[in-house]
């Protein structure tokens, strides 16, 4: 008989996402937060380690760990990407992954499928999520936890030009924006009001993103009147882009930020337009 038994990091590395339920009318996810990718995908890909990282968004995690409901993905967007749909998921191509070569050999056949169904399977998990949330609470928020880089032309070269780039980015696309609009805009106000780094938040909606991802869609699409998806992406001045080192201080003033934005969520959820 086989008595081995999986050890805590095995375990940790092929968990897929984690999620905590709360009584609470809002949720945070950070489906880009992993980094964890299958041993024979890894054997595979041509992409290293810091170039996977260097487009992932660590730390989004601690942006959401005071919101009650959460769930967080732990395996790579070089894996599977959850915030493209299931067609374009798999970056099999460098025109799908911003010039990057990420493959020496691209998965198919069967390693394809279970991917793809991997996706879906995190599809499902969230839509019986949210719906056991809005027969508690008749309607929820969803902050989609992200971040983007703004330094891509070198560690040492001059940064995007900030009036293209907000320290926190709103995305709305595919948000009926007069819906929740009683929402979004008290949201947004209340992180502006917010300090961090010495200066109150730039905060701006879809600047530097739109929004466009398969997570606010999908969400969007089944929880037309009861759901809220906001797209939130967090510029990275809370880390080093090309070295992966964070800046603690900045990501707890990060965090406070949000935090102190979920008591006016819910009050704006309440108070029906």
């Amino acid at each position: 008989m086989n008595t081995s038994v999986t050890s805590p990091i095995d375990s940790r590395q092929s968990a897929l996402w984690s999620f905590e339920r709360g009584r609470s009318p809002l949720v945070g996810t950070a489906i880009h937060d992993g980094h964890h990718v299958w041993p024979d995908l890894m054997e595979a890909m041509a992409l290293d380690e810091a170039g996977r990282l260097r487009e992932e968004d660590p730390f989004t995690a601690e942006m959401i760990a005071d919101i009650a409901n959460r769930v967080v993905v732990h395996r790579s967007r070089f894996e599977v990407d959850l915030n493209r749909p299931s067609e374009g998921a798999v970056y099999l191509t460098p025109e799908q992954a911003w010039g990057l070569q990420v493959w020496r050999s691209a998965p198919e056949g069967e390693r394809l499928q279970a991917l793809l169904a991997q996706h879906a399977a995190y599809y499902a998990m969230l839509k019986a999520f949210l719906e056991s949330i809005v027969a508690e609470h008749h309607r929820f928020v969803l902050l989609d936890m992200h971040s983007y880089n703004h330094r891509r032309d070198g560690a040492d070269a001059a940064p995007t030009d900030p009036d293209k780039a907000p320290v926190i980015n709103i995305g709305t696309f595919s948000m009926d924006r007069a819906r929740w609009a009683h929402v979004l805009d008290p949201f947004m106000d209340a992180l502006r009001e917010q300090t961090v780094m010495g200066h109150k938040l730039d905060v701006r909606e879809n600047i530097a993103f739109e929004g466009r991802g398969e997570q606010t869609r999908f969400v969007h699409e089944h929880f037309p009147e009861t759901g809220c998806a906001i797209a939130v992406e967090f510029k990275k001045v809370f880390m080093d882009e090309w070295t992966g080192e964070p800046d603690r201080m900045v990501i707890a003033e990060l965090r406070a930020a949000i935090a102190a934005s979920l008591p006016v969520l819910v009050e704006a959820l309440g108070a029906r337009p």
